[in-house]
């Protein structure tokens, strides 16, 4: 579960990062994630999370929604049976809380700036 985010900040079981983040289905996290294109989000990025083959990839777009899925993303992850929610970091926390809850086989990605 994701305990709490703020500009610059996530805390993840107990564990706070200052690092953009993945989180595999596993509960694995994975810290100083990078993007290709800084605030362009695109299929290369979830590569790491796509392999894991989760039902739901959640993305955190930023403490404001700043950073943007490439247009190719969605078909993309629709062609492998994978759903994508993209909301600002806030949004995106309760919706991977909530489906992780749920029982949803949940990957996530979280950009904590912007």
């Amino acid at each position: 579960m994701i305990q709490s985010t703020a500009f610059g900040t996530i805390t993840i079981a107990g564990r706070t990062y200052t690092s953009d983040v993945l989180i595999f289905p596993d509960g694995r996290v994975e810290d100083q994630w990078w993007r290709r294109q800084g605030h362009a989000l695109q299929v290369d990025d979830l590569l790491p999370l796509v392999e894991a083959a989760p039902e739901l990839i959640v993305v955190g777009t930023g403490t404001a929604g700043r950073m943007r899925p490439d247009p190719s993303l969605r078909p993309f992850l629709d062609q492998r049976g994978i759903a994508l929610f993209t909301a600002p970091n806030s949004r995106a926390m309760t919706v991977y809380n909530d489906k992780l809850a749920a029982g949803v086989t949940v990957a996530a990605g979280f950009h904590l700036t912007c």
